[in-house]
């Protein structure tokens, strides 16, 4: 069986501004409404489908995969935007992009505080990665 991630909810405080946030920053269209959700659609076709909502919304975490020169451009709108940066996710790097796995990488939040990452190399891509090899036991796997 082939698994593909299709789509997500996005919470939010006011879908509109957030999902013109992200796309905006990502060079991405934000598409026709559908019913109380505002898509926005990447290149391998995963939605992003923002909601308004009236509760507390947690931090999550949302990690996009971009060439080097689509990281030049979504770095430029982010500066150009006066959008606060860090190189790690927990904000001890402010003002800073991280070289991760032979690439880089940037973190900053969107209107309703969630944790976006912009990267130009997977995980573990590099072959001098500390998290090439590494494994981890997961009881009760066959």
């Amino acid at each position: 069986m082939s698994v593909e991630f299709n789509h997500t909810i996005v919470h939010s405080r006011d879908r509109e501004t957030s999902a013109r946030f992200l796309a905006g920053i990502l060079g991405l269209e934000v598409g026709e409404p559908a019913g109380m959700f505002l898509p926005v659609t990447t290149a391998n076709g995963v939605t992003l489908d923002f909601a308004t909502v009236d509760i507390d919304i947690p931090v999550q975490h949302y990690a996009f995969l971009v060439s080097e020169e689509e990281f030049d451009q979504v770095l430029s709108r982010l500066l150009a935007a006066g959008v606060p940066i860090q190189a790690d996710p927990h904000g001890r790097q402010p003002r800073r992009i991280n070289r991760n796995d032979g690439g880089r990488g940037v973190y900053f939040r969107d209107p309703a505080g969630h944790g976006m990452e912009v990267i130009t190399r997977p995980y573990g891509s590099a072959p001098s990665s500390p998290l090439n090899g590494a494994t981890e036991e997961v009881p009760g796997a066959r």
